[in-house]
């Protein structure tokens, strides 16, 4: 795509004219400031936890682990950076599952008591890394996301699906070959939910601050809130359709009281997107079920392609009553629209090309966000951004005015940590941007995975450089170009 990159611009001037330009309403500073001056490095206090800073490392999903579940030397690693890298809120560290059933590969993180001592050893190093580096870890506040991948599930072989799904959907069906046998029935929910509560109450014991319940990008937590057409007492109304969300919240307090709750949540749905002309990315539309008339979006419009907020917002007010006030902020789903939910400007092995520049994309979440921490200006929640990585330059300057303006409360950064975690130890304490670390948005963290390899920076981390999966990825990424041309 002709899209210009970022790099392009300059200055800050440059880069705020060409926002201007394409529509995109984003604010950003002039400099990069250091601690001293910047918004970023104000502390803030939830639940009477002090949190040092306004920068989070968001949760990822790792494909790396031993089979059973516990960390790998390249988990380790991974995590280590986040500990050492500046951020003084961990969200989740990574998706880890809460049962075999709903793990996303078969190297996914799994907390069990087989796997419980490795994590348990890996969160005390991450914190005396972070004191040792930082002075102290006092102001560290680490959580461990739970979740269950749904429709997302391949618990024993990374090229088989074992969906498990919450109603029955005519595009995401087709899409990932499922049917009306891989919806979850209603007495089979109680034990998810009680593994739900396993975990955090592994998870506690472990010394992790809080959980993060996962009810974002189509996993299993998050499709239930679009399970309109489901039939029963987990689907139609409002009501029925928290209800899985509702449960596990009040089984978390039972198995682990005390333990703080979290949610990585997306805010609003669209419809699914596939390859078109030229590998552009285009609605999926199938009959009747098209832009226009879409009914399966949580936080949609109605066509498929905008949002309402009426449903979230009353989402996030249950949540709240329930203690839930940490939220992490995401949109849509990176399987089938991930121009909404991370904007890049290459796509992964299985995507498309982007129908729009990407700061669009991230536009639009800034500015979803800004309109639901409106409506709570006056609440205990605490909101996390995302979709920043793509500003990549000026993802620091458009961070700072967001935090000042108070539209949104912490920055969060995924794949930029990967390549580029110490961003926020040097931007803090004055120093230049490392530009040869940035995140380009090469896909490759994901490409990678997706074709049997594990996770990581591959283009810019020499630690991935090196090993000899970097050359079995050149080959995959030669035979997908190869595929897309004919």
């Amino acid at each position: 795509m002709n899209y210009p990159r970022i790099p392009s611009f300059k200055t800050a001037a440059s880069f705020r004219e060409h926002l201007k330009e394409i529509g995109a309403n984003i604010e950003l500073d002039d400099e990069i400031l250091s601690a001293k001056d910047s918004p970023l490095a104000q502390s803030i206090s939830y639940h009477g936890h002090n949190i040092g800073n306004r920068w989070c490392v968001l949760p990822m999903e790792g494909w790396d682990c031993l089979p059973n579940g516990a960390p790998s030397e390249y988990t380790r690693r991974r995590w280590m950076n986040f500990a050492t890298s500046g951020a003084k809120l961990l969200f989740g560290c990574e998706a880890c599952a809460v049962m075999k059933t709903g793990k996303s590969n078969t190297r996914q993180l799994m907390l069990t008591e087989e796997t419980f001592d490795a994590i348990k050893q890996l969160r005390e190093d991450m914190v005396k890394a972070h004191a040792e580096k930082f002075g102290t870890a006092d102001d560290l506040y680490i959580g461990l996301q739970l979740t269950h991948s749904g429709r997302y599930s391949h618990p024993n072989d990374d090229a088989k699906l074992e969906s498990v799904t919450a109603y029955e959907h005519p595009l995401l069906d087709e899409r990932f070959h499922c049917n009306a046998s891989n919806v979850v029935k209603d007495e089979d929910i109680p034990e998810i939910v009680a593994h739900y509560g396993k975990a955090a109450k592994l998870a506690q014991k472990a010394g992790f601050d809080f959980v993060d319940i996962k009810v974002a990008h189509g996993y299993l937590g998050h499709e239930f809130l679009s399970a309109f057409t489901r039939p029963g007492k987990y689907g139609g109304s409002f009501e029925n359709r928290t209800r899985f969300f509702r449960e596990i919240v009040e089984e978390v307090k039972k198995q682990a009281p005390g333990l703080e709750l979290g949610m990585r949540f997306s805010i609003f749905d669209c419809i699914p997107f596939e390859p078109g002309k030229d590998r552009v990315g285009i609605p999926m539309e199938r009959g009747d079920v098209k832009v226009g008339n879409y009914k399966y979006a949580f936080g949609g419009d109605g066509t498929g392609l905008g949002y309402d907020l009426t449903e979230p917002i009353k989402f996030l007010e249950l949540a709240s009553s329930l203690g839930v006030e940490l939220i992490c902020t995401t949109v849509c789903s990176p399987y089938y629209n991930p121009h909404f939910q991370r904007p890049a400007y290459y796509p992964v092995s299985d995507g498309y090309l982007p129908p729009e520049e990407p700061i669009l994309g991230a536009a639009r979440q800034i500015n979803a966000l800004a309109e639901v921490k409106k409506h709570f200006k006056n609440s205990n929640m605490l909101f996390i951004g995302a979709g920043y990585t793509c500003l990549q330059e000026y993802l620091v300057n458009v961070g700072q005015a967001a935090v000042r303006k108070e539209i949104v409360d912490f920055v969060g950064y995924g794949r930029l940590v990967l390549s580029y975690p110490e961003i926020v130890a040097d931007t803090l304490s004055g120093q230049p941007l490392n530009t040869r670390r940035i995140c380009r948005t090469f896909g490759d963290c994901t490409t990678a995975p997706r074709n049997g390899l594990i996770s990581g920076c591959y283009p810019l981390d020499d630690h991935y450089k090196c090993l000899p999966e970097c050359d079995k990825l050149k080959c995959y990424k030669q035979q997908i170009k190869e595929k897309f041309a004919k």
